[in-house]
């Protein structure tokens, strides 16, 4: 015997507006917990990296039979030790801010933004300037009268070295998190300004 679904008489179940809403608004916030958990993670990550950087500079100096050396003594050294300290401090309060559940604001995205490319900038230019200097320390430069120093400071060339390429990844960091800060901002916030355009209206002179 044959049984029809509408012999049956069963209704295919159908979900209202409301639960539909009520299930599209927990993905959502399940999305936005997990990006949240993720951006503090990264942000965790560069103020590790920092501070792993910093002290490893500041414990960084050496003296043998030919005289002694320490970081205070380069002035790139020390741009170095300020940058990273200050990344630092930056990367642990933005963490605490993130890590806070609040709604998304246009001022609040803007100064993440502007901080995040700002402080990128910092930690790019010590790294860079800082591997001008170990390049002149290992090769020396004749034209300024700068002799390699490496050779005979082995032991501060290594941690020197140490300390820029922990720079250099929490500069990869730092470009990671202007991307996730730009992208956060443009895809959400139109631009804080909001220029009119104007129509340009030509005169006709008639002879």
């Amino acid at each position: 015997m044959e049984k029809s679904e509408k012999g049956n008489g069963v209704a295919p179940a159908t979900r209202s507006p409301m639960a539909l809403m009520g299930s599209s608004r927990n993905e959502n916030q399940e999305v936005n917990t997990s990006m949240r958990t993720a951006e503090t993670m990264l942000r965790l990550v560069p103020m590790a990296l920092g501070v792993a950087a910093l002290v490893v500079m500041l414990k960084n100096s050496q003296s043998n039979d030919f005289g002694s050396v320490s970081y205070s003594d380069l002035g790139a050294f020390r741009y170095l030790v300020h940058a990273n300290g200050i990344c630092a401090g930056y990367s642990l309060l933005s963490a605490i801010i993130a890590a806070v559940p609040r709604p998304s604001t246009m001022p609040r995205a803007w100064t993440f933004f502007l901080l995040d490319q700002i402080l990128t900038y910092i930690i790019l230019g010590a790294a860079a300037v800082s591997t001008e200097v170990l390049y002149l320390a290992n090769k020396g430069d004749s034209a300024i009268t700068w002799s390699a120093a490496c050779g005979t400071f082995s032991g501060f060339c290594h941690k020197a070295t140490i300390a820029v390429v922990i720079t250099f990844v929490a500069v990869i960091c730092y470009a990671a998190l202007s991307l996730v800060s730009s992208y956060r901002l443009f895809t959400k916030f139109d631009a804080p300004v909001n220029y009119p355009s104007k129509t340009i209206e030509a005169t006709v002179f008639h002879g």
